[in-house]
């Protein structure tokens, strides 16, 4: 046994140790909530202080919790780590199957850490590597393998009579006929995607309205280039693909994990939500959703929500900080928002329309945990107001111990209804009015 592998016990012992004494989060999610949230001092550690439910899943018969005026059902289970969710115009949900590709090298005992960490919860199991298509069928799902043998997919679109799917390499178009329930045709590879190590390899997808563009979310290779700027290479950005040639650039950057995108339908513009960077404390830094400027920088690495310098990212960068743009509404610190949906449909009460949902997959990074949520934030004249509020929620157990699943990817259904992705659960939940 190598070194790495014996410092692991030691070190995940300490840290959880940690978990015990004055690390604990100072302030509510709401008060970090909104274009104005509450950012403490950040804080230095020599092991980060963590907090890790163990997986469950859920029993016979449980489900998620709902707000008051919404209900829930179950439409697919045995599932093997549903990441992301797609509505086709025949009302067909696609659903991506997938997980790390496992590329990243471990080269440190915090690596490792980390790795044991994601399977405690139940977030590293493998992943199917598939599509899978679900149908309405009389009272219930039926479950059909649409695409198999994908590389990590994730985003999903149709454009026309053609299926653009984001793998961890490239994005990949497949022909698509209204009814199909299998696609055997190989793919053919319509752009690279940034692809050394894939720390965060997930690749988020939105078509522009037109659908002559494909944006697509590039995670950061670390959390704040510790491995260097060479493996950051056109990551931790947003790309715009031309769908005619393949040819794509940087439409954004700065943007350490743009997880999930989403065209606001009332103003036009493209929304990414963000995870942010950790170590520096349970209060910091929130994750945030925002609108895209095309050309514009968002902060990461030098400086987070805004301005505000990140000291550990050496050399300093003065003239980058000076031009990073403060993003429009932060969510809370380690939320962890993995999705965004702009929900346009009648099936849930007036409140939720033109409002965004937003998919909190949790951290292990603030004590108490925050995020396992389904959050629903209001618009209004295309922007946010207002604070988070809960609409599905019950995925950890009240004494934060026992993790029954974790909310991923958004959709909303032909009828209106909410679909969420549970990747921990390894279900797809169907949410509509009471």
């Amino acid at each position: 046994m190598n070194k790495v592998m014996l410092a692991v016990p030691v070190m995940l012992t300490l840290s959880l140790a940690l978990a015990g004494c004055d690390q604990k989060a100072t302030l509510s999610q709401a008060q970090q909530s909104g274009p104005e949230p509450s950012l403490p001092k950040a804080q230095d550690f020599l092991i980060p202080p963590l907090q890790v439910p163990t997986g469950v899943g859920w029993t016979s018969g449980a489900t998620p919790q709902v707000a008051p005026d919404l209900k829930i059902e179950r439409i697919a289970g045995g599932l093997m780590h549903p990441r992301n969710v797609y509505t086709l115009p025949n009302g067909d949900i696609l659903v991506a199957e997938s997980n790390s590709p496992g590329e990243e090298p471990i080269t440190t005992p915090k690596q490792v850490i980390s790795g044991f960490i994601k399977n405690i919860p139940g977030k590293g199991r493998p992943g199917g590597n598939r599509i899978t298509l679900l149908r309405k069928a009389g009272d219930g799902w039926e479950k059909h393998t649409f695409i198999e043998n994908l590389k990590s997919p994730f985003g999903i679109q149709l454009i026309g009579d053609s299926l653009y799917v984001s793998t961890a390499d490239d994005i990949r178009r497949f022909p698509y006929q209204t009814g199909e329930t299998h696609i055997s045709t190989p793919g053919t590879v319509l752009a690279d995607l940034p692809d050394t190590i894939n720390h965060h390899w997930t690749k988020a997808m939105e078509a522009s309205a037109d659908g002559k563009k494909l944006y697509v979310g590039v995670g950061s290779n670390s959390n704040i280039t510790e491995n260097g700027l060479a493996v950051e290479y056109r990551r931790a950005n947003v790309l715009e693909v031309d769908v005619a040639t393949g040819a794509s650039r940087i439409y954004a950057s700065g943007l350490r994990n743009p997880s999930g995108l989403a065209i606001n339908p009332q103003s036009g513009r493209l929304w990414a939500v963000v995870n942010e960077r950790d170590e520096i404390g349970a209060d910091l830094v929130p994750d945030y959703m925002t609108a895209v400027q095309d050309g514009g920088f968002y902060g990461w690495p030098w400086s987070y929500f805004g301005k505000h310098v990140d000291n550990r990212v050496q050399p300093p960068r003065p003239d980058m900080v000076a031009k990073a743009i403060k993003p429009d509404y932060a969510l809370g610190s380690h939320v962890a928002p993995l999705g965004i949906l702009f929900y346009t449909g009648s099936n849930l009460p007036q409140k939720y329309r033109d409002g965004a949902f937003i998919s909190e997959h949790g951290s292990f990074d603030r004590i108490p945990l925050s995020g396992y949520r389904v959050s629903f934030v209001a618009f209004k004249n295309g922007q946010p107001v207002g604070k988070p509020e809960m609409a599905v929620g019950g995925f950890v157990s009240k004494d934060e111990k026992s993790l029954y699943g974790a909310p991923v990817g958004l959709t909303q259904d032909k009828d209106g209804a909410l679909i969420v992705a549970d990747d921990v659960g390894d279900s797809v939940w169907r949410v509509t009015a009471k």
